[in-house]
Parts: structure tokens; sequence; C-alpha cells
């Protein structure tokens, strides 16, 4: 089976091409166009669109004359899954979310497992034994973070996430652009590791998986053994179109 995930952010399209289990092509901030050549290129026989920032319905009309097998749109309340989805109200549910617990859940069948997707959100997920997507929490992402000092106060600067995710983060700002960077950048480090470190007290034996946009800024700065999945969301699409391929 070929299958093409393309999963629809808040800040960039991801797309990717799977020939049975094993991601072949991954590609980040695709316009719908060069999404179309992808497919072309790679002829895949079922394909499932995501999104949490537009309808899929303009991009599945567009892919659906170059799909001959099922072409899904993932829709968190109704999409059948390979999960059981535990969340009180699944149609107010992110794609994302919901895709990176399956992801998760596929890595690790028969564990808890914790998912923090750090993008325009940190998002922290909670699937229990493996099988039961249980909910989480969601915060302000890095960028947001920085936006809402300089949009809600009279004279803070307008800063960015560094370029280089190794970057040393000084503890004590001796400026006003530092002092930002500080409560920004160590606080949100901070805000997630006393997480990990809640979910781990309580659940032993977890496992942690770190995907999102800033993952590279997060993983050197987190506490025990944290495994980094880039592609975690397009693995969580290709296993709920497969599911609903074979069943």
């Amino acid at each position: 089976m070929r299958t093409a995930t393309l999963d629809i952010g808040n800040t960039a399209v991801k797309y990717g091409y799977f020939e049975g289990s094993e991601l072949r092509y991954r590609a980040t901030g695709q316009t719908l166009a060069e999404v179309l050549a992808l497919v072309q290129l790679h002829q895949p026989t079922h394909a499932i669109v995501a999104s949490v920032a537009e309808p899929t319905t303009d991009w599945a009309a567009a892919l659906r004359p170059l799909v001959p097998g099922q072409l899904l749109e993932l829709a968190p309340a109704t999409t059948p899954l390979p999960l059981r989805n535990g969340y009180a109200t699944p149609h107010t549910l992110g794609a994302d979310r919901l895709a990176a617990a399956v992801g998760a859940a596929w890595l690790h069948p028969n564990q808890d497992v914790l998912v923090i997707d750090a993008g325009t959100a940190i998002k922290c997920d909670f699937v229990e034994g493996g099988h039961t997507f249980r909910g989480g929490s969601i915060g302000p992402g890095l960028r947001l973070r920085f936006q809402a000092l300089h949009t809600f106060t009279g004279r803070l600067p307008l800063l960015e996430v560094p370029n280089a995710p190794s970057v040393a983060v000084p503890l004590i700002g001796d400026d006003t652009q530092s002092a930002i960077r500080s409560g920004v950048l160590n606080g949100a480090a901070a805000e997630v590791n006393g997480l990990i470190d809640t979910y781990r007290a309580q659940y032993p034996g977890l496992a942690v998986l770190l995907t999102g946009g800033d993952a590279g800024f997060f993983q050197p700065r987190l506490k025990g053994y944290i495994f980094a999945i880039p592609e975690l969301v397009l693995l969580g699409l290709h296993r709920i179109l497969v599911h609903n391929v074979e069943n």
C-alpha cells in the first residue's frame, strides 16, 4: 500500500509518503500546488488529510482525482480509530493531537505514553496503556509567549525563537531582551519538565515522546529519557488511514 498523509497546521503544512509502514518522504511548508506535484510523483493508492487550521474540503477535492483508492478526511469525532478515544468532547479535539496519540500508541503498544507536541501551542497528551487517549493540556507555544509580551505591554520588544536550538539561555537576564528570553524559554522548559515529572510520579514506566516544530529547542532541556519523533503526527495519520482501509 502506498499512502500520502497531509497535516495542515497553524503555521505549516506537512506532507508524508509511505510505502507499507515505512515513511519514504516527508516535507514541511508545502503549498497546495507543491503537494499535488508530490502526489503526482509518488502516486499513492490512498491518502488522508487532517487540519487544525482550515476545512479539509478544498484540499481533498484537489487530491481526489489523483488518488484511486480511499481519500480520508480525518474527523476526530467520527473517523474510526485504532485506539479508544476517551476525550469528553471529541468534536473539539484537534486532529493533530489525535494523530500524534495514535502514532504514540503504535510505537509503544501496551505502555503509558505522554506526547509533547511543541509547536504553535505546547500540547501534552496522554495515552493510557497504549490503547486509550485520555487528553492532556494545551498551553501557548514559544512564539505565542513572545508575541503576548509584546502585544499586551506598552514597551516590551517582540523577540523571535532562537534559530539555533542549542543556544544558551541565561537564567538571569541583565537587559530587557535577555530577561524576556529567560522568562519565556527557561519558563517554558521548566513548565514542561514539571508536567513530565507529575505524569511520571503517577505513571511509572511512562514513555515520553517529543514532536513539533520547536522540539529541537526542548529536547536538550528536558529531563530523563525523551524520544524525539519529528514525524509522529504523520505516522499517526498513516495508521488511521490503514485502519480504515483494512476494516
